[in-house]
C-alpha cells in the first residue's frame, strides 16, 4: 500500500471515529482520546504489516539485483567497458 493511500484511509477512519464519538455525545476529552488511540492502533498495524512484508521476502544477492535493475545480461567472465557497443 502506498503512503498517500494509507494517509487517506487513516484520515477517513479517524473521521468516522470522531464523528461516531460526537454523535454518541462524548465529551471533548473522550473524543480526542478515542482519536489518538485510533491513530496509534492504525500506525502500529501499518508498521507490523510493512515489517511482515519485509520479513517474508527472501534476501536477494546483490549481483543479481544489480543486473536485474540494469537489464544487462553479462556472460561469465566478460568485463564491461565504456567501449562496449560503440561504433569504433
Amino acid at each position: 500500500m502506498s503512503l498517500p493511500k494509507f494517509i487517506v484511509g487513516m484520515i477517513f477512519a479517524l473521521t468516522i471515529v470522531v464523528g461516531w464519538s460526537y454523535v454518541d455525545g462524548a465529551s471533548l476529552g473522550t473524543i480526542i482520546m478515542r482519536g489518538v488511540v485510533c491513530a496509534v492502533v492504525i500506525q502500529v498495524g501499518y508498521f507490523l504489516l510493512v515489517y511482515a512484508m519485509i520479513a517474508r521476502s527472501g534476501p536477494v544477492p546483490a549481483d543479481r539485483s544489480r543486473e536485474a535493475d540494469r537489464g544487462i545480461k553479462v556472460a561469465e567472465g566478460e568485463k564491461l567497458s565504456a567501449r562496449r557497443g560503440s561504433l569504433r
